[in-house]
């Protein structure tokens, strides 16, 4: 969990660079695959008062990390800790406008499944920012997820850039 939250990480993946553009006041917003908060620090601060983030993560480990780290500060009536079920399903009812789907997809055994959930959770017009790993994920191995994405009703808007990463904004259709 350490090596997942530091200041080097920070300075190439800053998360207000990259999530601002995408993420404004009053949104409920799923981090997906949260870890200990690295995202999710920000999204809250983004969100503002009158939103919600919901960190989801399989192990209780690292929603225990965020827990701490955002005990005692207004911070913490804005996040929402869900442990995600065993089976990989990220078992949410709630609706987000926006969900984040940083560095985890490639680790998604069922990715036909995923996405089905992930159209399911977003509202109409609802968008959703995938950001891969160029070292661990290869172009034909991201075009075949956009494609599963595609299939679910996840049509890929843009390509933010970002460098050394394979990353995709797709909305709800």
């Amino acid at each position: 969990a350490g090596s997942l939250d530091t200041r080097l990480r920070r300075l190439g993946q800053n998360p207000r660079r990259i999530l601002k553009p995408f993420v404004t006041e009053g949104m409920t917003v799923l981090d997906f695959g949260c870890g200990p908060g690295f995202f999710t620090i920000e999204l809250a601060k983004l969100v503002g008062a009158s939103g919600r983030v919901i960190a989801a993560d399989l192990q209780q480990g690292m929603l225990d990390i965020i827990r701490g780290k955002i005990a005692g500060t207004e911070l913490e009536s804005r996040v929402t800790l869900h442990r995600c079920e065993a089976d990989n399903k990220i078992g949410l009812e709630a609706k987000v406008d926006f969900a984040l789907l940083f560095y985890v997809v490639h680790e998604v055994p069922d990715k036909a499944g995923f996405f089905g959930e992930i159209a399911a959770l977003l509202k109409p017009g609802g968008r959703t920012l995938i950001v891969e790993p160029v070292f661990h994920v290869g172009q034909k191995e991201f075009t075949a997820t956009l494609e599963t994405a595609r299939a679910a009703g996840l049509e890929t808007t843009i390509r933010p850039k970002m460098f050394f990463k394979r990353r995709a904004l797709l909305t709800k259709a």
